[in-house]
């Protein structure tokens, strides 16, 4: 069978060549109309609180900001998990949603929970929503380095870095552009 398919081949050359164009034809028209991402977002449906309250060591962060949020935070529907890292002056809250949880829904579910957990904490202390955006959604990160240059010129680049955030914050297809 298999040396009867060569044996056609060699002697239709002009088919094989058909076949192959029509088939590369057909393949670009489905990969056009594929809605499948080429690095597909594999991660999981996280939101991250973000607590600051420098010079407070990692113990007291735990005591009094990390463990009153997480305590607080774990009665929100369709939590998979949730994890809390205290360290000097910073605690970390990690909320992981169910997949089919909408990253908006879980977002305002988190922050009505943080503005009750607010009276648990010390005074002063403020907890945020990290980013909302996975890893897989950073896609361009640029640095400005101004080691070698005098102060004219670094205020140049200063003021390019706020020119390109404001120009580039009202284009279609992105969340945020932070700085």
């Amino acid at each position: 069978m298999v040396q009867k398919l060569v044996e056609f081949a060699l002697r239709n050359r002009l088919v094989v060549l058909m076949i192959s164009a029509g088939l590369f034809v057909w393949g670009i028209c489905s990969m056009r109309q594929n809605s499948i991402d080429a690095i597909p977002d594999l991660s999981e449906n996280q939101i991250i609180v973000f607590t600051e309250c420098m010079g407070r060591s990692p113990q007291v962060m735990e005591d009094q900001v990390t463990y009153p949020l997480v305590s607080n935070l774990q009665g929100i529907p369709k939590i998979k998990n949730i994890r809390g890292t205290s360290m000097f002056g910073m605690s970390f809250v990690y909320l992981i949603f169910d997949d089919d949880v909408d990253s908006y829904w879980a977002r305002t579910r988190v922050l009505e929970r943080l503005n009750y957990a607010q009276r648990l904490l010390p005074q002063g202390v403020i907890p945020t929503l990290g980013p909302d955006g996975t890893g897989v959604g950073h896609v361009f990160w640029y640095t400005l380095d101004a080691r070698n240059m005098d102060l004219i010129s670094s205020a140049y680049l200063i003021n390019s870095e706020y020119i390109f955030k404001k120009g580039a914050n009202p284009m279609a297809g992105h969340d945020m552009i932070n700085m």
